[in-house]
């Protein structure tokens, strides 16, 4: 397919990303006018607010926000750039639940993160170790990003025109955000947040504006005293959505999503922005993750996955499988979601090759891949190599290859190098969390005659021996013809869940005659002989 046929099919595309960049489009039908007449790149933004330690939801915005950008590349010639932008400079509001020498972290409360001594003693200040984490983890995916830190511009006095035109429109500032305020708050409420000389805490203060081109301020710290100074070069910073605004007209902001609860945030820097004499960004509102208790995610708390322990037991390519799936609807992010995850994630790679290019870009690998998807396939599932690694005796990685391998002599670490690392994956979930949590209960009479029968099946037909039969259809079919037989055609399921529940131990599983053939039917019949002992 050439790049315009393709652009044709993007252009009609219901996948969320080419929706998004179609918004794109049409705030710049002719590209994006520059001072000096050249094309200006179109600014993606990403924010990150480097108070805790970064979790799924912050890579989770950079992920879905590089996959609009990348659908804005097949639509349109037009240069891009994104910036993750770091809000480094807020005042330190709480201490984290989830880092060590918080007693010292409460001492620097108020100040900007990048004053905050690092909890973990290994960098410059906390919001150093913060920034350093994100970096690494977006890096780690291959994100082609330009991080920005609010500190550095700010103290670096790029802001200062900026500034000075919020200071010029001070009142028309005002004006938007008081109404949305209480009336306790709007008392004290200023746009501009000075920074004390004294403590170097970020005041939440009224503010006077006494030279707007000037950029000089007047407000009382926190001792009473009456202080005038520059609002410029880092002595002071915005109020959030007050920046937010601010940084959209400032950089020339295109795009930039955010997360539902900031819809009425949004809303308002949009109208600053306008005060301001600038235009908000395109972009949409995404629901939030919540943890396995339905609450939302938080850096402070910790709850919810961490990127490294996603990572511990799935590949990055499930994560931004779980990420893009409807953006617009709230997902429990907890343990129990990384297998389903990997297992879909392989479903859609398997389609890929076999659709037509509507259906390509449609589908969740095509973003995930930016339509470069590799080509290798899975020979199992995810869900199979769990059931397998949680077994006794066999949760290592050479166990598992030497099942695999006498599953299919052609497998192996070399010619299927993402098959090992599933493995890998595999045998951390498994031991983790799928072993600790198996029962492998009685049979009943009822259900023992069953397995008794089934045994006797495959004692007599291993499934191989058969040029034109994959072995694993055959011991399926040998599974549905018991099953049919005690259960009726109706009542598949519920023999199923009892292979399930006696011979692994848990309410859910593989197809069984995948199983059987990777695990051996002699090792099979073990677990069928040790479930029959359950019951005398």
């Amino acid at each position: 397919m050439t790049d315009t046929d393709l652009r044709s099919v993007a252009l009609e595309s219901k996948a969320w990303p080419y929706e998004e960049a179609r918004k794109l489009l049409k705030r710049y039908p002719n590209g994006k006018p520059s001072k000096d007449g050249t094309p200006a790149p179109v600014l993606f933004e990403t924010g990150y607010g480097p108070s805790g330690l970064p979790h799924i939801g912050t890579f989770n915005e950079v992920l879905r926000t590089t996959m609009v950008r990348n659908a804005f590349h097949t639509l349109s010639d037009q240069p891009t750039r994104l910036i993750a932008f770091s809000d480094d400079m807020d005042g330190l509001r709480k201490v984290p639940d989830n880092v060590p020498n918080q007693a010292m972290l409460a001492e620097h409360l108020g100040k900007p993160l990048t004053q905050v001594p690092d909890p973990f003693e290994k960098f410059d200040s906390f919001a150093a170790h913060n920034n350093a984490r994100l970096r690494e983890f977006l890096d780690r995916f291959g994100f082609d990003y330009e991080f920005a830190s609010s500190t550095d511009y700010y103290g670096s006095g790029r802001f200062d025109d900026a500034l000075r035109l919020v200071l010029r429109h001070f009142q028309g500032i005002q004006d938007v955000m008081l109404p949305t305020l209480r009336a306790e708050r709007r008392a004290t409420y200023s746009p501009v947040l000075p920074i004390s000389p004294k403590t170097g805490v970020v005041l939440q203060v009224p503010v006077e504006v006494i030279d707007a081109d000037a950029g000089i301020i007047a407000f009382t710290d926190a001792d009473g005293e009456r202080i005038e100074q520059s609002a410029l070069g880092g002595l002071s910073k915005l109020q959030w959505k007050v920046d937010w605004a601010m940084r959209w007209v400032a950089l020339g902001v295109d795009y930039e999503m955010a997360g539902k609860d900031l819809i009425d945030s949004v809303t308002q820097s949009s109208r600053i922005a306008r005060v301001l004499g600038g235009r908000p960004p395109e972009g949409f509102n995404y629901e939030m993750f919540l943890d396995e208790h339905g609450e939302k995610i938080s850096k402070s708390k910790g709850n919810g996955l961490s990127l490294d322990q996603w990572l511990t037991y799935g590949p990055e390519e499930s994560l931004a499988f779980f990420a893009y799936r409807e953006p617009k609807k709230a997902k429990q992010l907890h343990m129990g979601v990384i297998p389903r995850a990997v297992d879909e994630y392989w479903q859609f790679r398997g389609n890929y090759t076999g659709q037509d290019a509507k259906q390509r870009l449609g589908n969740p690998v095509h973003h995930i891949h930016d339509g470069k998807v590799p080509a290798e396939t899975l020979p199992v599932t995810f869900g199979l190599l769990l059931n397998l690694a949680s077994l006794p005796g066999v949760g290592d990685r050479d166990t598992m290859w030497a099942f695999l391998h006498r599953y299919d002599p052609t497998l192996s670490a070399e010619t299927h190098p993402a098959l090992d690392r599933l493995i890998g994956y595999a045998v951390a979930y498994g031991c983790d969390f799928v072993a600790p949590t198996l029962n492998r209960r009685a049979p009943t009479a009822a259900e023992a005659q069953a397995l008794r029968e089934l045994d006797d099946v495959l004692a007599k037909d291993d499934g191989t021996g058969r040029d034109d039969e994959d072995p694993a259809a055959v011991l399926q079919n040998h599974v549905y013809e018991i099953g049919k037989a005690h259960y009726g055609k109706e009542g598949l399921r519920d023999w199923f869940k009892v292979l399930y529940e006696t011979l692994l131990g848990s309410e859910q599983g593989p197809r069984m005659g995948s199983f059987f053939a990777l695990y051996g039917v002699e090792n099979s019949r073990r677990l069928i002989a040790e479930a029959l002992a359950r019951a005398a």
